[in-house]
């Protein structure tokens, strides 16, 4: 089991078997990496994301959480320069395992590993990575060979420890046969519940620290969502073409995100602060990933950091998931 400690933001927990503390909640940087690319959220203000990571640093979070390829290399810069601002310096996680091309084409590939880290080094403009993660294992016949670059580079002193994201546990089987792995990254909300059945109780009994993705599901579970919101994404938004932002999806999980504005009500807390309780109330989850397009954003998240459900809530959620989900 992992180890707690504390900060001005509360309880920390030990990740996997590294000598990382994190926060519960850690800033995730997707969005910030604006439009204009595949898997992007729309437009963003660069100032507004700058602003976003000063507010969280600021408030205690104390891990960062991005990928090269979010906006194509931007959210990493993204990253840079708010950083420079910050007293406090946060561990930064970021992956590799998606290259683009001149034209933003995006590929599947770790073959590059090795070119890549020193892009994400020098983007992130720092000397080390402190959690270094294939972002999904693709090509699944060049996993090995990664997974040793990987340990290679974490010998190395570039980055410091070796996370998985999107993993089996066939795959994360075949990597510590290489090399430890400190910490994988799945998506895991009351909408997308896949890796309680096998994977985290494989991370547990292994002591492969958790941080999932989409606590709140892209924003389905704030509690500020609505039909018409949805309707009126812009065309680069991935989540326009998101199944469970179409019908009859759509209906059934804004159902479930005015419970937990209801539950949230009677502590004076968000539905989305909800949501990211739900998650971390597994044993297997040690933080969760939540984003911030802005500093009011991620205000209207902090509280998630120290808010509990009590068991009865917990039951009370799930019960309705099992009835309506």
């Amino acid at each position: 089991m992992s180890t707690e400690t504390k900060n001005t933001l509360g309880t920390l927990r030990q990740l996997g078997a590294s000598d990382l503390h994190l926060t519960t909640i850690g800033f995730g940087a997707w969005a910030i990496g604006g439009g204009g690319w595949k898997f992007g959220w729309g437009p963003q203000d660069d100032a507004d994301s700058i602003a976003a990571i000063e507010r969280a640093v600021e408030a205690g979070v104390n891990w960062i959480d991005t990928a090269a390829v979010y906006g194509l290399g931007h959210s990493e810069e993204m990253v840079a320069s708010a950083l420079k601002n910050c007293g406090t310096k946060p561990y930064v996680f970021t992956k590799c395992g998606m290259v683009w091309d001149e034209a933003g084409e995006i590929t599947h590939t770790l073959k590059e590993i090795r070119r890549e880290v020193e892009d994400s080094l020098k983007r992130l403009q720092v000397d080390v990575i402190d959690l270094y993660q294939i972002h999904w294992p693709k090509p699944d016949e060049e996993l090995e060979e990664a997974w040793g670059v990987m340990a290679a580079l974490q010998k190395e002193g570039k980055v410091r420890y070796l996370g998985a994201s999107n993993f089996t546990v066939g795959q994360m089987e075949r990597c510590l046969k290489i090399a430890p792995i400190t910490s994988l990254q799945p998506p895991y909300s009351m909408l997308n519940r896949a890796v309680e059945a096998e994977i985290l109780p494989f991370c547990l009994e292994h002591n492969i620290g958790v941080i999932n993705y989409a606590p709140m599901h892209s924003g389905l579970l704030t509690g500020a969502m609505t039909k018409e919101r949805v309707a009126n994404f812009p065309a680069n938004d991935f989540r326009r073409n998101a199944k469970n932002y179409q019908e009859p999806l759509l209906s059934r999980n804004l159902a479930v995100a005015d419970l937990l504005k209801e539950i949230g009500a009677g502590h004076g807390v968000p539905a989305g602060v909800v949501a990211i309780a739900w998650t971390l109330h597994h044993p297997a989850i040690t933080a969760a990933i939540v984003g911030g397009r802005s500093a009011s954003q991620v205000d209207g998240t902090l509280a998630a950091a120290t808010f509990r459900l009590t068991d009865a809530e917990y039951a009370r959620i799930n019960g309705f998931l099992a009835k309506h989900l």
